[in-house]
């Protein structure tokens, strides 16, 4: 029997829990539980969290709006636990988010993804389709001139524009 799971805005309390299922969750990149903990309490607004009727976190999706831009909400990590991949969580998750009254004015996602990143390439890509809208890819960070070789370089993805009636009506 499978479990409800139910979505909303994350608490500080969170911060330890998330940062386990992020750790089971390759190829992400782990951050510090005290990380974690900021995202749930700092970007609580802008990121969502999904739980089990039995409290268990299968899902977490970090995001932000981006300051020079504040139409773009910048999705910072995607993280759903191997019993619900293939459900359409990350999905429903991202939707939530933009179905949020504060969320008013978004007219643009953006995340940054590796390109042997698969899953996440194809979670964008369905996105940009389910939203009607157009999705650009361009190099962000680079390996060499970021990550000085120790990171695969990380792609720009931006979808939009995206409409607000249509983030409503499909949460």
């Amino acid at each position: 029997m499978s479990k409800l799971v139910t979505l909303s805005v994350p608490h500080s309390t969170d911060g330890a829990l998330v940062n386990r299922l992020v750790a089971g969750c390759q190829p992400l990149d782990r951050n510090s539980v005290y990380c974690n903990l900021l995202q749930c309490d700092h970007f609580a607004a802008t990121s969502v969290i999904a739980k089990t009727d039995d409290g268990d976190v299968v899902g977490f999706i970090s995001g932000y709006r981006v300051p020079e831009r504040n139409d773009s909400l910048f999705i910072w990590q995607v993280a759903v636990d191997e019993s619900q991949r293939g459900t359409g969580l990350a999905t429903r998750m991202i939707q939530s988010i933009l179905s949020r009254p504060a969320m008013s004015g978004i007219r643009y996602i953006e995340t940054t993804i590796t390109e042997s990143n698969k899953a996440s390439w194809a979670l964008f890509t369905r996105l940009a389709d389910r939203l009607s809208a157009s999705l650009e890819k361009s190099e962000y960070y680079g390996s060499l001139t970021h990550f000085q070789g120790e990171h695969d370089s990380e792609m720009l993805v931006r979808i939009g524009p995206v409409s607000q009636k249509k983030n409503r009506r499909e949460k």
